[in-house]
């Protein structure tokens, strides 16, 4: 003798076959991940800004070493001063850069190679978030917002801050020191100054 009794398990459970209408879409599937609900900081915004999270590093890709970074300065300052001081060297002439530094002689081969390493770092930055350096050593600037490349202005910042303070002799070396040295113990995005003012991350590459 048949009853009507529910099977163990079954008790309460919208998404049984015999209880969907035909053509009712099934219930969601266990086990696959819910959505962020709205609002969630990691929802849409994969960085986040770590306001109220309790990681403000969740869902980001892992943050580079400081090394993999210096390393990459080191390139991207032999590819652009290396081309740039041979280009300078036949417009010498009888100058001598070095014993003339007092009337602004190496202090304008300085800014030169300062101003081309501003150009090359600002478009490579808004055009794939990364310079020949970091594509060498596989780590890229990113929006903290949002992790998009850091197209137009956010890159143009970045760079300007970077170089642009150097051609300001002694104070500008000083700005620079801090600035590169301010990602060793700032926490918890390791960002140096020119980071903060364009609102970026350095991240490891995919």
């Amino acid at each position: 003798m048949t009853t009507d009794q529910p099977r163990p398990g079954d008790e309460g459970d919208p998404d049984r076959d015999g209880d969907r209408a035909p053509g009712e879409p099934a219930g969601p599937d266990p086990g696959i991940p819910k959505a962020p609900p709205p609002g969630d900081p990691y929802g849409a915004n994969p960085y986040g800004n770590g306001e109220g999270a309790v990681d403000p590093l969740a869902g980001m890709p892992p943050l580079p070493s400081r090394f993999r970074r210096l390393i990459a300065r080191v390139i991207d300052a032999i590819v652009v001063g290396v081309p740039v001081s041979l280009l300078l060297w036949p417009l010498r002439g009888d100058y001598d850069w070095n014993e003339n530094a007092s009337t602004g002689g190496s202090w304008t081969q300085q800014a030169i190679v300062l101003l081309v390493y501003f150009l090359y770092e600002g478009l490579m930055l808004s055009a794939r978030g990364q310079t020949l350096g970091k594509m060498a050593v596989r780590i890229r600037v990113a929006m903290l917002d949002d992790g998009a490349v850091p197209r137009g202005n956010p890159a143009w910042n970045r760079a300007a801050v970077y170089s642009l303070p150097q051609l300001v002799p002694c104070i500008g070396f000083l700005f620079w020191l801090v600035n590169v040295l301010w990602c060793t113990w700032d926490q918890p995005y390791r960002q140096c100054l020119h980071d903060k003012s364009a609102r970026t991350v350095v991240v490891t590459a995919v």
